[in-house]
């Protein structure tokens, strides 16, 4: 219950949600407004039907006194006119009826002067004994009856009761159970396959700046829909192009400097060379190397979060094996301890370039490196553990942007431009995945690279479309 209850109000967080729920109650607020307005409409349609059969039945009336107003007066006298009588005696007080006034001076004209009003059943039919006249019936309708004046021919006041038989208007079905579910089922459905259609292109653009938040290098969008959203579709595209071009032109220039570098430092190491004192000649050459590696890994970095390399589905147990067995044949101590059968769609060359950063900087800083992979919450888990001295856990954050050591010897600091495990973060995020470090429990580091699976991917992708809009997971550092 707990749980129903907080996914309806997480869904009316969402723009479909809230679309969706406003075209529902507009949709269903407009059908009972509908209803009732055709329901005034056939009241009032027949209470003018109504109001005719009196006139006809006036207009009778009239035609019969001005041919033969003599036999016409005895033939009420006695009763014997269907649906008109005479007046009862003693009727005074008269308050016609102005609609009713108004169409019978239409008909009958100026002249009649014809006035109508409603009388009761028992003010028209005065000696009608019910227990008498009906045997065994107890709930007897008696007829309309109205009250009419109006001239002759001859311009002599007449008074005649008219009675109908009752014109009863049938039964409203606004607010029978069944068509009230009918307007709200049906107003539902249509809102929510509306909003979904209205938000479409929004989970495309939720899902495109997803992809370019990974990689560099996403799909465009493909630009459909009204025309609005085309144009929003178009900037986007235009954005990621011009973002993309800026990070290659980033990359070019780091590479032209790099490169014309590389010219002044090869004729500084053969002059120094040259230099006679051969302890000042080894440190020159070392902080010359030094300045050379950090080059190299500033262009190496540059170029680690742009990839266009393409898409793969690789065994990941192979990889994994092939890297601990390369590491071996140059003394490295690295194994592959477990794996799991997975088969996975990465950027190869990206994948194989991060893992080794991983395990070369396990090597450089504890001695020893463990390969394995496992399945975990819907993700793939590699891991690269040693078994070295660890990091504080305030320390784990840091080490992972550019250009950051933690020298757990700060009498003896360890080589290097602090780049290896930015170049490994830069290049896992190239196909998707994420990486994080922890410090195992039993000693030592571990840098883990997360992959999301197809599977999780596609629940992802339905639960998006259950609740009409595309919500991305936590990232698991966070």
């Amino acid at each position: 219950m707990k749980t129903s209850l907080r996914r309806s109000l997480g869904l009316l967080d969402t723009l479909s949600g809230r679309v969706g729920l406003l075209l529902t109650v507009g949709l269903i607020a407009a059908s009972f407004l509908s209803l009732l307005l055709a329901e005034h409409a056939r009241r009032d349609d027949f209470a003018h039907v109504r109001l005719e059969r009196v006139v006809d039945s006036v207009a009778d009336m009239v035609e019969r006194f001005n041919h033969d107003p003599e036999r016409t007066q005895s033939l009420l006298s006695d009763n014997r006119i269907l649906g008109a009588r005479a007046a009862p005696e003693g009727w005074i007080g008269f308050q016609p009826d102005p609609t009713l006034a108004m169409l019978l001076e239409k008909r009958l004209g100026i002249a009649a002067n014809a006035r109508a009003m409603p009388m009761s059943p028992e003010q028209c039919f005065p000696n009608f004994d019910l227990a008498n006249r009906a045997a065994g019936v107890t709930d007897i309708t008696l007829p309309e009856c109205w009250f009419v004046e109006f001239k002759d021919g001859s311009g002599l006041e007449r008074r005649v009761a008219v009675d109908l038989m009752p014109f009863r208007i049938p039964p409203s079905s606004i607010f029978d159970p069944l068509s009230i579910i009918l307007i709200v089922v049906v107003g539902t459905v249509l809102s929510l396959i509306v909003a979904r259609l209205a938000t479409t292109p929004l989970r495309s653009l939720a899902e495109a700046a997803k992809a370019f938040s990974v990689t560099i290098d996403p799909e465009p969008i493909p630009e459909e829909g009204p025309r609005e959203v085309r144009a929003a579709l178009r900037t986007f595209n235009l954005m990621q192009s011009r973002v993309r071009a800026g990070f290659q032109e980033r990359t070019q220039i780091l590479a032209a400097i790099t490169h014309d570098l590389q010219t002044p430092l090869t004729r500084l190491r053969l002059r120094l060379e040259q230099v006679g004192d051969d302890r000042l000649r080894e440190r020159l050459i070392g902080d010359l190397g030094v300045t050379q590696k950090f080059v190299r890994d500033g262009l190496e970095f540059a170029r680690s979060s742009e990839s266009r390399e393409p898409w793969s589905i690789v065994d990941l147990d192979s990889i994994l094996s092939s890297i601990a067995e390369d590491a071996a044949e140059f003394g490295a101590n690295v194994q592959f301890v477990s794996g799991c059968a997975a088969e996975i769609r990465v950027k190869p060359n990206a994948l194989t370039r991060c893992l080794m950063n991983l395990v070369d900087n396990a090597v450089k800083y504890a001695g020893d490196a463990e390969l394995s992979c496992h399945r975990a919450g819907g993700k793939l888990i590699i891991s690269v553990r040693d078994h070295g001295p660890g990091l504080p856990e305030d320390a784990l954050p840091r080490v992972m942007l550019p250009f950051q050591r933690h020298d757990m010897n700060q009498l003896q600091p360890t080589s290097g431009s602090g780049l290896g495990l930015a170049i490994a973060a830069a290049q896992a995020r190239t196909f998707g995945a994420l990486l994080r470090l922890r410090v195992h429990e039993f000693g030592g580091l571990v840098a883990e690279i997360l992959i999301e699976t197809e599977a999780e991917v596609a629940d992802r992708r339905e639960d998006c479309q259950r609740s009409e809009i595309f919500q991305w997971p936590v990232d698991a550092a966070e």
